[in-house]
């Protein structure tokens, strides 16, 4: 499979009371009328706005024109809104997906394509720490809990429906959630208590890192998907619903542990994460802090750039090229160009 891909950049606003506008093609970002940043908009692929930040009509208009997408998200990274232009793409490969997602047989085989990258990734997650864990104790958690999700894999293989396939991937995500503390530095263990995941919102630092950086993947997914053609609505493991982006819910899951969970574990075992960048609601939600926030979207971008080997395209990529990869090998199966969609799997 020989294709070239080009990296492209997003511009992440993160500032309370940005404002940005449009400047001859180019974004400016100010804030108190004082100008940060300028951005061509031949260098951007999408840009997401964060918490109070504004968006003048021209720069939407000229944005919509280059087919720059424009999200919105919560100070926390919860998805609000998205703004597009007109629908582009091949209208035939959409109809195969259609077709597709309307025949139960062939959801399965995907979602549990899908499913089987997702477990494998956290378990290489899994054993990558066992090899680095801090006591024999940690490294029996670890281990244990990789050979759980061994097991799970092989579950998944037989499972007869996408209930079954479902279930099983919940098994295996609270498996592995729950050896997550075993993952961390025992000295930072105390500051960063973590018993489960939670959502909407978040109940502890870990969930609110984690939630942000699953939210940042998840733009890139719709993005890597809107770009060669496919609905990001239309999935096959998740349940559709208006305005869900089901499509790219799926593809994030194949990434979770080895973009963002590593991400998370690395801030915070090297103590650039601590206690007092979060910040704690009377009702229990817990968000990072401003600064960190830019600090975690930074490491994101970076971790982006790192080169890891595609097993099918047997060749070095950026990281941050796998959602445009995945996309395009399930494009082509799809069409029926191959026989199967084979997730990425990380070495």
């Amino acid at each position: 499979m020989s294709q070239s891909y080009t990296l492209q950049n997003s511009l992440y606003v993160l500032s309370e009371g940005s404002w940005l506008h449009l400047d001859n093609d180019t974004v400016r970002v100010e804030v108190e009328r004082e100008t940060k940043l300028r951005v061509p908009l031949h260098h951007l692929q999408s840009i997401a706005a964060f918490g109070d930040s504004l968006i003048s009509p021209a720069l939407l208009a000229r944005a919509m024109e280059l087919g720059i997408s424009v999200a919105y998200f919560s100070r926390s990274g919860r998805f609000i809104a998205r703004v597009e232009g007109p629908l582009t793409g091949n209208v035939y490969l959409r109809r195969d997906q259609h077709h597709v997602a309307a025949d139960a047989n062939r959801c399965l085989l995907i979602a549990q394509a899908l499913l089987a990258g997702k477990i494998r990734n956290s378990r290489s997650v899994l054993l990558r720490a066992a090899r680095d864990a801090h006591s024999d104790l940690d490294r029996n958690v670890l281990v244990q809990a990789a050979q759980h999700l061994n097991a799970s894999l092989r579950t998944l293989r037989i499972a007869a429906d996408l209930a079954s396939a479902r279930g099983v991937e919940g098994d295996a995500a609270r498996v592995y959630f729950r050896a997550l503390p075993a993952m961390l530095r025992p000295d930072f263990r105390a500051a960063f208590p973590f018993e489960a995941r939670t959502r909407r919102p978040p109940r502890d630092a870990i969930n609110a890192v984690l939630s942000f950086l699953y939210a940042m993947l998840t733009h890139d997914c719709r993005g890597a998907l809107e770009s060669v053609g496919l609905d990001p609505q239309v999935g096959f493991l998740h349940v559709m619903r208006p305005g869900r982006p089901a499509l790219a819910l799926d593809l994030v899951e194949e990434f979770r542990a080895i973009m963002a969970d590593r991400i998370a574990l690395t801030l915070i075992n090297r103590g650039q994460l601590r206690a007092k960048d979060f910040r704690h609601s009377s009702g229990g939600a817990v968000e990072l802090e401003n600064d960190a926030r830019k600090l975690v979207l930074s490491t994101w971008q970076e971790r982006k750039r790192d080169l890891v080997m595609h097993p099918i395209l047997d060749a070095d990529v950026p990281l941050g090229l796998l959602p445009q990869i995945q996309a395009r090998l399930l494009a082509r199966y799809l069409r029926g160009e191959l026989d199967s969609y084979v997730p990425y799997l990380h070495r």
